[in-house]
């Protein structure tokens, strides 16, 4: 059954190491897509993932803009993050390794989040302060790393005693909320 992301509830955030001592968090909001997924058959599971990178939000506007230049993201040349699965394989009830191609700055690897599934519920759908529910919505976590060198994110800096300024390790979790739904509009509000 299709389901596409309803971007105002789907996000993807990611952390990497920051001078050796702590972690810097970053965040996409208004993720796009859709999943084709049947609860009783979730090794059919195939999802489609666009991000505006140009949107990746830390709270600090300047590591927010030199995350966008050339160093790292390069949204100037490459302005959206993609993932398309593969395959799936289920590890436990509910629990699913992901298999699928991340594309980030033009370069695309084959990448394995692992998945849980949250659930389906049959939820209220509020247009212009009007029910226009129910909508079945289902709900996924997922998380993995990735080596931002892989992909060309290859900006760092030194510190002392052999320390480096950015991990090279991303590690990264969306949380998704999937809309049944027949038109993409919908899901786009």
């Amino acid at each position: 059954m299709k389901r596409f992301f309803e971007p105002g509830h789907t996000d993807a955030g990611f952390k990497a190491r920051h001078m050796m001592v702590t972690w810097v968090h970053g965040h996409f909001k208004d993720v796009h897509g859709s999943l084709d997924f049947d609860s009783q058959d979730p090794t059919k599971l195939s999802v489609e993932v666009e991000i505006d990178a140009a949107n990746v939000w830390t709270g600090q506007p300047q590591r927010d803009a030199h995350l966008r230049s050339a160093d790292f993201l390069d949204v100037e040349h490459h302005p959206k993050i993609t993932f398309v699965s593969n395959r799936v394989e289920l590890f436990g009830e509910g629990d699913y390794r992901v298999y699928g191609d991340l594309t980030i700055r033009g370069t695309t690897k084959e990448v394995c989040l692992d998945v849980r599934y949250l659930g389906t519920w049959d939820t209220p759908w509020w247009e212009d302060g009007v029910d226009k529910g129910p909508k079945k919505r289902a709900g996924f976590s997922g998380q993995t790393m990735i080596n931002r060198y892989d992909f060309g994110v290859n900006w760092n800096d030194k510190v002392a005693k052999g320390g480096i300024v950015v991990s090279k390790e991303i590690f990264i979790t969306v949380e998704a909320e999937a809309v049944l739904e027949s038109e993409p509009a919908m899901a786009a509000r």
